[in-house]
């Protein structure tokens, strides 16, 4: 487990992607966010990836304005173009990405088919990970124990 791994096999400890159509409102969006516990939804027309929509969207763009969520459809205040990542992107690259971008999520594509998302807290966990790793091989190199 290393800085420098691909995504890939975080994808693999991921759960379900959650989306909503662009024509959803914005207020059934949010409802299905607090449902399942995520923080953005990807937007899907069909199998095609056209946004993504985060509480910072709603809370920038719907709430601050005075706009109604029950009147505003998604694709109203969608971040678009999507940034994107692939599973052979490193964690590194991810975390450049997310900061320079200042955003939580990145849709995982292959192609143009979407096959997860991983957020900074997935980032975050497996760097956290990798770090307690090293430091128990470091500890049994030092030791002389075998690890």
């Amino acid at each position: 487990m290393e800085f420098s791994d691909a995504i890939g096999p975080i994808m693999k400890q991921k759960g379900q992607v959650w989306s909503v159509p662009p024509s959803s409102s914005v207020y059934d969006a949010v409802v299905a966010m607090a449902e399942k516990g995520v923080g953005a939804l990807l937007v899907m027309e069909g199998d095609k990836l056209v946004g993504i929509l985060s509480e910072r969207d709603y809370a920038r763009k719907v709430v601050i304005r005075g706009r109604s969520s029950k009147d505003t459809e998604v694709h109203e205040i969608m971040s678009s173009p999507v940034i994107f990542v692939t599973p052979k992107h490193t964690v590194v690259d991810c975390m450049r990405i997310i900061t320079e971008n200042r955003i939580r999520h990145l849709p995982v594509l292959e192609g143009e088919r979407v096959i997860g998302v991983v957020s900074i807290g997935d980032l975050v966990n497996w760097m956290l990970q990798a770090q307690q790793e090293t430091i128990r091989h470091l500890e049994a190199y030092i030791t002389g124990r075998s690890s």
